[in-house]
């Protein structure tokens, strides 16, 4: 577990003691007194002092008819009488908080929706309204999540479902993003964890929601995959197409396609990653969305480049890169950055390709788990392309580090076998050697074949 992820702690602010504590009558007794009115004179027909009384003591619970006649009095709502809440007030709320999640889900710049969401948690926790201090919390950790800031993410979300529990069935898109953000963190255990227990309880709480089980089961084997257990992931998002067929919509289908697509990539098996992607690729441009379509051309791009086909890599970069538009997101730029620098290896350009890495590892910033290692290991090669012994022994030895730790064996064999071959070429034979063993013992024969269980 990384150093990071070891400092999260779940955060719950607790609400102010009178936000809690604060009974009807104790509340009844508070306004009465702001006011100036004694026990008579907020007294009605049906509403006698002795039974106010007794309602400020804690003895009597007010009817409905009591509540109304008493609010009218002490002229404030019925539901702040009985609540501590206003419907103004919560309205407003929810106008705000509908207002800064759609400016945190399509602007660019969202440090004024966050402002207004801290503003929003504050006050929600302050009257008592634990479901708006969640929601402002779920966007909170949404727009660190956006970020690549995964540790923020985890937190934000962690305590959102401390305040508030949202339920998988109906807040799947919170639980992705907090399962996304522990891998990202080096914690793709904690995601299995997560997901597990979502697929459980959705099966029980939605049983004939078929496409938001296979979204759950999905997401657990990208989480598998991650934790180095691609048998299962590979078992999980089968079981998952052989429980679509017939069932779900092509959205549902793609990310299971994606899903396959993914786990035998990691492997080495390319060409099977590279049928689902056509197939992912087909359904996406039928249903015309860019975004997605985008993502799948450029990952088939690093796929084909990394096996030397440069034509059909570079064809699928100038497919997906207009896709991306000016706003891509993080992982997006890091992608193709990658795609590209790959390509510029395979064409001995050493410049480009060290030029791309280092602009993928600025778009990851300090996180992004398995990417981390893809991008440098393209620094190294193209450290190597320049010449540069000392950076590209450095660059090689942390991308075979990383990609272990995240699962992706069979790219830390290549990388290592690269490595190998870099030293031999130089001349330094002795520390090629043990390179070369550890390429073969993650995976890989000297001539980089794969090798099969």
């Amino acid at each position: 577990m990384s150093d990071a992820l070891m400092k999260i702690r779940p955060v719950v602010r607790g609400l102010p003691n009178e936000a809690v504590s604060e009974s009807v009558g104790e509340r009844l007794k508070r306004l009465r007194l702001e006011r100036g009115l004694s026990q008579r004179d907020i007294s009605s027909p049906g509403v006698s002092y002795a039974y106010i009384s007794r309602i400020e003591a804690g003895a009597r619970t007010p009817s409905v008819k009591a509540l109304r006649m008493l609010a009218k009095k002490l002229q404030v709502s019925v539901e702040y009488l009985e609540t501590g809440r206003d419907v103004a007030e919560s309205e407003r709320r929810e106008l705000r908080l509908a207002d800064a999640e759609l400016a945190i889900r399509f602007g660019e710049d969202t440090s004024d929706a966050e402002r207004q969401l801290l503003e929003v948690q504050d006050e929600s926790l302050a009257a008592g309204d634990r479901l708006s201090a969640a929601r402002a919390l779920v966007g909170l950790g949404f727009a660190a999540a956006a970020r690549g800031q995964h540790l923020d993410a985890v937190e934000r979300l962690e305590e959102s479902l401390e305040v508030h529990r949202a339920l998988p069935h109906l807040r799947p898109d919170v639980y992705a993003t907090l399962g996304q953000s522990y891998a990202a963190l080096g914690a793709p255990g904690r995601a299995v964890k997560l997901f597990e227990d979502c697929i459980a309880e959705t099966t029980d709480a939605a049983p004939d929601d078929t496409s938001l089980r296979i979204r759950y089961a999905t997401l657990l084997s990208y989480a598998l995959s991650d934790d180095g257990d691609h048998a299962r992931a590979r078992s999980v998002v089968r079981e998952a197409l052989a429980d679509a067929e017939g069932k779900v919509d092509s959205q549902t289908r793609i990310r299971l396609y994606w899903a396959v697509a993914r786990s035998v990539g990691i492997e080495g098996e390319s060409s099977e990653a590279l049928h689902y992607i056509r197939r992912a690729i087909g359904l996406l441009e039928a249903m015309d969305n860019t975004n997605q379509l985008a993502r799948a051309y450029l990952l088939a791009a690093n796929i084909e480049a990394e096996e030397g086909r440069v034509q059909e890599a570079r064809q699928y970069v100038e497919l997906g890169k207009p896709l991306l538009g000016p706003s891509a997101e993080p992982r997006d730029v890091v992608t193709l950055r990658v795609a590209e620098s790959r390509i510029a290896a395979c064409e001995g350009d050493g410049d480009t390709a060290v030029q791309r890495a280092r602009e993928a590892l600025d778009a990851l910033g300090t996180f992004g788990a398995g990417e981390q290692g893809a991008a440098v290991w393209g620094l190294a090669r193209g450290l190597a392309l320049q010449g540069d012994e000392t950076g590209a022994k450095d660059a090689y030895a942390r991308a075979i580090d990383l990609l272990v730790v995240h699962g992706r064996r069979h790219e830390a064999a290549k990388a290592a076998e690269e490595w190998g071959t870099f030293l031999r070429e130089c001349g330094r034979e002795q520390e090629a050697e043990p390179i070369l063993r550890r390429a073969a013992e993650l995976g890989l024969t000297e001539s980089g074949t794969a090798r099969r269980n």
